[in-house]
């Protein structure tokens, strides 16, 4: 068997569970994010994986081996996991330098192969230059690389990382994603990363997690969760920007017809099924699929089923693009850049044409 795959129960509390499935590849670099909000029980999942903690029920299988099987009663340590842990607060010694706390860990090896380590992974992360420093004197930055360092030094077979951006600034945070995974590719081992901060999921993770009250909810590749999301709480937690109620009023052929304010809304048929007319639904709309145009401005074919009168609110910069805030007859985001803007000279206030494809509105039943 060439994957890691665990099913876990635990009760954290009279009113708290955490239970869930969980799959990934091994034998290559793979980064599986387990996305949710605080207190949704990210972190346990982390703990009852590397042996921290100790499941209810269940089963933990890396390829052949058994780590954790509830009726075997085989509980393996951290150690014997050699699971690799980094948490939010790094475990730095503050008396040893930086090559002395990636040394630390290091001691069933010889002398020169452990100064060989020590280099090569002050390379890795680009310290060589702090080798003598201690953490005190280190950034934030630098004391993350100098954590991650020390973790891979031992060669964990898998890689847990607890929200480990939390504590640098966004622009940080968004440049050491990427170097991350140039970072961990060469050791080809599973990392399962926790977070509640979903630029961080789309920068640094091939496959999502949703996990939700305790409960993993939707798994699957990060463009299948993020494009395809199962109901309206996985949708509002991945950030759709419109999320708006409405009533089936027609089936017609392979689309929808929704009533939403004012509007009636043509949608796709999902999937899981065609509702019934007089259904209560939720609508969802990414703020990219909405198209604002100003039709004395507008020089090309637009065909999308749905064109919707709508007033300008409010302009909010997020420093890469526009969220225009609509009054549609109901609350609409759309998501522009500032080269739009100043094309169609967006103000408050003004009347635009918002534009939504029925293939891009997302249909969830209640």
């Amino acid at each position: 068997m060439n994957d890691f795959y665990a099913a876990l129960r635990k009760r954290v509390s009279q009113m708290f569970e955490v239970a869930g499935e969980l799959t990934l590849p091994l034998g290559r670099f793979h980064v599986t994010a387990i996305l949710g909000p605080s207190g949704s029980g990210k972190t346990t999942w982390l703990r009852l994986l590397a042996g921290l903690e100790r499941p209810d029920a269940g089963i933990i299988r890396f390829g052949d081996a058994i780590w954790y099987a509830s009726q075997q009663a085989i509980c393996l340590s951290p150690q014997q996991r050699r699971i690799g842990f980094l948490f939010q607060e790094y475990a730095l010694f503050p008396h040893l330098t930086a090559e002395q706390n990636i040394a630390f860990g290091l001691q069933h090896l010889s002398r020169k192969e452990r100064h060989q380590r020590v280099a090569e992974m002050l390379a890795l992360v680009q310290l060589q230059s702090k080798r003598k420093e201690y953490p005190h004197r280190l950034s934030g930055g630098e004391k993350q690389r100098l954590a991650l360092a020390q973790v891979l030094a031992r060669r964990p077979c898998l890689l847990l990382l607890d929200e480990p951006f939390s504590a640098l600034d966004v622009h940080l945070r968004r440049q050491l994603g990427q170097q991350w995974r140039e970072w961990l590719a060469p050791f080809q081992i599973p990392v399962v990363l926790v977070s509640h901060d979903r630029e961080e999921v789309l920068t640094l993770a091939d496959q999502v997690a949703v996990m939700l009250q305790g409960r993993i909810c939707q798994t699957g590749s990060v463009t299948e969760v993020f494009n395809h999301p199962k109901d309206e709480t996985v949708a509002r937690l991945i950030g759709l920007e419109t999320l708006v109620s409405g009533r089936v009023v027609a089936i017609v052929e392979e689309t929808v017809e929704v009533e939403v304010g004012p509007h009636r809304l043509v949608v796709l048929v999902p999937a899981d099924g065609v509702p019934r007319p007089g259904a209560e639904v939720v609508l969802g709309i990414r703020g990219e699929d909405v198209l604002v145009i100003r039709d004395h401005l507008c020089t090309g074919d637009v065909s999308a089923r749905n064109r919707l009168a709508a007033r300008v609110v409010q302009l909010q910069w997020s420093g890469r693009g526009y969220s225009v805030h609509l009054d549609a007859g109901f609350p609409l985001t759309a998501t522009v850049t500032r080269a739009a803007v100043e094309n169609l000279g967006l103000t408050p206030g003004q009347t635009v044409t918002a534009v939504i494809k029925a293939s891009a509105i997302h249909l969830f039943l209640r």
